[in-house]
């Protein structure tokens, strides 16, 4: 892994887990993508994008998914399996790479505190709501209190305006989810996905959470955000199981 490229995670992860968000510095695609985009789906330069995945520095190719906003789980057993239609992936084979593509979305981080399962979970608010985190937990063999969790780089709390219907899938089925949301123009709430997503992993145990200080829509030098820019990259999240040899 690159780590000049990378948002690394401060948790306290087994050193057999490797993972981090890459950002947007450091690649060759040309604006609106610039510049280091991993994304195929949105329009930029297949030369680009091949040569952005090299130099994320990732030791083989992920399984890139087709992500829909849903909550299937791809299991993954050996890397490169390209287009699986699933918003989440999950693996116990060392060396296989999990990843998911965001920009503005919830990437959410998964490993146990023995460092023998981890997974990656696109959580943009259509799957946080229908369970997509729920589904990843639910894949782990470990108990949910040896389950840590990083939230990586989303749209903030500050400026991320959503509607009515958005809320409502919230707060309909809990209403207690109604905290991490604040009322601004008639109809209109900034949403706290943070706040709902450590909502969800606390509901099922998983009480080790770390990340979510960041802000995508804010932050254009370090982070894409569609929200922002209409037509832009994505960063990549990645998560995997070092092989033994390799510590």
């Amino acid at each position: 892994m690159n780590r000049e490229c990378f948002v690394m995670p401060r948790w306290p992860a087994p050193l057999t887990v490797r993972a981090g968000t890459s950002c947007r510095r450091g690649g060759v695609s040309a604006p609106p993508y610039d510049s280091l985009n991993p994304a195929s789906h949105v329009g930029d330069s297949p030369q680009a994008v091949a040569t952005n995945r090299v130099r994320l520095g990732l030791p083989a190719e992920p399984g890139w998914l087709q992500q829909v906003h849903g909550t299937r789980v791809a299991l993954l057993e050996h890397n490169g399996q390209h287009g699986l239609e699933a918003d989440a992936a999950y693996t116990r084979t060392p060396g296989v790479i999990c990843a998911v593509l965001t920009a503005d979305c919830l990437p959410v981080l998964l490993c146990d505190r023995d460092g023998q399962e981890v997974a990656a979970v696109h959580a943009g608010w259509r799957g946080l709501s229908a369970g997509v985190i729920e589904a990843a937990l639910d894949q782990f063999q470990a108990p949910a209190d040896q389950i840590l969790a990083w939230l990586g780089p989303a749209i903030g709390p500050d400026v991320y305006e959503i509607g009515e219907e958005v809320r409502r899938a919230f707060v309909e089925p809990d209403s207690d989810n109604g905290a991490a949301f604040t009322p601004t123009r008639p109809g209109h709430w900034l949403m706290d996905i943070y706040a709902l997503a450590r909502r969800r992993l606390l509901q099922r145990g998983v009480e080790q959470i770390s990340g979510g200080e960041y802000c995508t829509f804010t932050d254009s030098e370090r982070f894409y955000s569609y929200r922002r820019d209409g037509v832009t990259g994505r960063m990549a999240s990645v998560i995997w199981l070092a092989p033994a040899d390799r510590g």
